[in-house]
């Protein structure tokens, strides 16, 4: 029950990352938004999550873990109601990088869930929380599209509020406390980190693995909504949802990968991952845009996409919190700020490209992301057999 209430947070604190991404249209014309600023929206709360992972995730191996959770989600869900009731630009994009910083919530939970399990299962402990994560995000695309179908936008924001309220209350009651043992001053946290990162070969190329994947991930989730509502497919935005909800079919990798990392299969698994990214770009090539079998191909291209990045993601979190349980959280913060980063850049890359050159010029970026994951990966020894 406690992985489970543990994965069910983690989906419904994620999903506020990625409520704006459907709704880039509709929000900028709101909000006076030019095209080629729309993807600040999506830039912003990414790098407001990147500062949150570098400066706040770490404080879980310095404070109790369950008061700190819920401080967190609190600012979160005060940037949650201030995105609700903006009306210009400025606001809003402030809105969208607290918003970002108050989710890091989530990388406390994943330690935290960590914690709990033995060793030989943590893997599939982590996976099954990240699966409740993964269907939050892919789940959050489609509910705000529907909702934004019906109601203005700003509703979105209003009734994730009210979840995130609600959930509080729960965690507050069911969460076991945890206090972690470091000893050490925010300060001495922090300046420890540049020693984890200098001395964990491991740390470092998990962490540019998944910066290429979730760079990959970000442009095609911020540029496939504006290619659906576009000349070529004149989608609506109920229907945009419809593709997004394909997408969270992904989700089931994460137990599976947890499951093949505590089996020692995560050298091959961590290639079939990125070729799946890269397979799901090329496919999207195949037919004429704005055909039947174009929309079909981009629903499997997401898939395929959302299966490869969570796959990537879990077996790369089961190998960093295999480095030692007294700084998991410093070491989830720093992979998990390093990847958001390339996050970051996909979806202002992803924008920009698709505003100069169409659907061509964003996925090829974007074919040409897991390819450099793979071709990293091809310098990595493989590991001895346990």
């Amino acid at each position: 029950m406690m992985t489970l209430l543990l994965a069910t947070a983690c989906g419904l604190i994620a999903a506020n990352l990625y409520y704006a991404q459907p709704l880039i249209g509709p929000i900028s014309l709101s909000l006076g938004l030019s095209p080629g600023a729309a993807g600040l929206i999506v830039t912003l709360t990414q790098i407001g999550y990147g500062l949150g992972l570098l400066f706040i995730v770490p404080l879980g191996d310095l404070f109790e873990n369950r008061r700190l959770i819920l401080f967190v989600m609190g600012l979160g869900t005060l940037a949650v109601v201030w995105a609700g009731v903006a009306s210009t630009p400025v606001p809003f994009l402030a809105s969208a990088f607290f918003i970002g910083l108050g989710s890091v919530a989530i990388q406390i939970i994943v330690p935290y869930a960590a914690h709990m399990a033995p060793e030989a299962h943590r893997g599939q402990a982590v996976g099954n929380v990240m699966s409740g994560l993964m269907i939050g995000i892919m789940l959050a695309r489609p509910a705000a599209s529907v909702i934004a179908e019906f109601l203005p936008w700003h509703m979105v924001f209003f009734l994730s509020a009210g979840v995130l309220v609600l959930l509080a209350i729960v965690l507050s009651r069911a969460l076991p406390p945890r206090v972690p043992k470091t000893g050490m001053t925010y300060g001495a946290l922090l300046f420890s980190m540049a020693g984890l990162v200098a001395t964990m070969p491991v740390l470092r190329r998990r962490s540019v693995y998944h910066a290429f994947m979730f760079a990959a991930f970000s442009l095609f989730w911020t540029t496939t909504p504006l290619l659906l509502s576009g000349p070529d497919f004149g989608l609506s935005q109920g229907q945009i949802a419809l593709f997004a909800l394909a997408g969270a079919a992904g989700a089931i990798a994460a137990p599976i990968a947890g499951r093949l990392a505590d089996r020692g299969w995560s050298f091959v698994a961590t290639r079939l991952a990125m070729l799946s990214v890269a397979v799901a770009f090329l496919i999207t090539h195949i037919a004429q845009s704005g055909s039947t079998l174009a929309l079909l191909l981009l629903t499997v291209a997401a898939i395929l996409l959302d299966f490869g990045v969570t796959t990537n993601l879990v077996l790369g979190q089961r190998a960093i919190f295999s480095l030692g349980a007294d700084y998991r959280s410093r070491l989830n913060g720093l992979y998990m700020a390093t990847f958001f980063a390339g996050g970051a850049v996909g979806s202002a890359l992803g924008g920009w490209l698709y505003a100069e050159g169409g659907w061509l010029s964003a996925s090829l970026f974007g074919l040409s992301l897991p390819a450099a994951a793979l071709l990293y990966a091809l310098t990595e020894r493989r590991p001895a057999p346990r």
